[in-house]
């Protein structure tokens, strides 16, 4: 009798291959001053990994509509139109093109994935977004205010709100959600 890995497991498995790929691909032109090449780069290899999947996918939201960057196209079909398995996907092959060009750290590869209509479409919009671990997640909410959403992490993880690291872009529109994460002590 043959055994198939649940849905949800290839899908994880196919996302991190293709995430892999367009990190790697980027950080070969880590520090060369070329944002451009380097997203190009990401975007080809994301492309390719998920053109050899054995999934039928639909790119739904995609990054580069702003500011014209290279870019995996909404609407463009990715992986096996036969496959058993569709999704729709909102992808960035490389957030952080300037990190890249001028060799500092914390560029990413995003990808996401649900069912068929399972994910907005929200062209050229900035979305708020709260990533948590599993042992965190179902027990924060992205309306709640910082310093409860900081404590509820520290408490669930039992660490002190001091040891919490965080992560967000340093944009002007951030601001203010900076200085609360600072003030509550995180």
């Amino acid at each position: 009798m043959e055994s198939r890995a649940p849905v949800e497991k290839v899908i994880i498995a196919e996302a991190i291959r293709a995430t892999e790929a367009g990190a790697i691909a980027a950080a070969r032109l880590m520090g060369r001053g070329d944002r451009d090449g380097a997203d190009q780069a990401a975007v080809t290899a994301m492309r390719k990994a998920m053109d050899d999947a054995d999934i039928s996918g639909t790119i739904v939201i995609g990054e580069g509509e702003r500011d014209s960057a290279p870019m995996l196209y909404i609407g463009e079909q990715v992986g096996n139109p036969d496959a058993a398995t569709s999704i729709d996907i909102a992808v960035d092959p490389l957030e952080g093109t300037n990190l890249v060009a001028t060799g500092s750290t914390n560029a990413t590869a995003v990808l996401a994935a649900s069912e068929p209509g399972g994910l907005m479409h929200a062209p050229d919009t900035y979305l708020e977004k709260l990533i948590v671990g599993p042992m965190v997640a179902g027990h924060v909410s992205i309306n709640d205010p910082v310093a409860q959403t900081l404590g509820t992490i520290a408490e669930r993880l039992g660490r002190g709100v001091y040891d919490i690291t965080v992560v967000i872009l340093d944009r002007p529109r951030h601001e203010q959600l900076i200085a609360d994460v600072r003030a509550a002590g995180a």
